[in-house]
């Protein structure tokens, strides 16, 4: 049986991003990935709190956005869904300069990551 998560493990940004997951306008599948983390114990609050002030507002300066998460505590899981245009777009998040300042304090929080990736037709 899946864990149930109360209300207040639902993390802040809203269900869905734009209104969906096809640009009709401009004629393309956006990207879509669900994340799901395993984070070390004791660091699932810290990790929400990087989360938060670092990777949703400085993805979605690069075209990135988050568009939901949630915390499976009883399992230290952290789910989340991200939604981007490009791989193109997805490496210049990488490699911007913002994303450098905070990846040394990410990376000592995570113990497993696990990506299903998919592209909308």
């Amino acid at each position: 049986m899946a864990p149930t998560l109360s209300p207040h493990e639902v993390l802040p940004w809203g269900p869905l991003y734009g209104g969906g997951y096809h640009d009709a306008e401009r004629g393309f599948a956006i990207v879509t990935q669900v994340r799901i983390y395993t984070i070390n114990r004791g660091m699932l609050d810290s990790w929400i709190d990087l989360f938060n002030a670092k990777i949703v507002p400085t993805s979605a300066q690069y075209g990135v956005k988050v568009i939901g998460a949630w915390a499976n505590r009883p399992q230290n899981e952290f789910i989340w869904v991200r939604t981007f245009d490009s791989d193109d777009t997805l490496k210049t998040y990488e490699a911007s300069p913002e994303r450098a300042l905070y990846t040394g304090q990410t990376g000592s929080h995570i113990a497993k990551i696990e990506v299903r990736r998919s592209r909308t037709a």
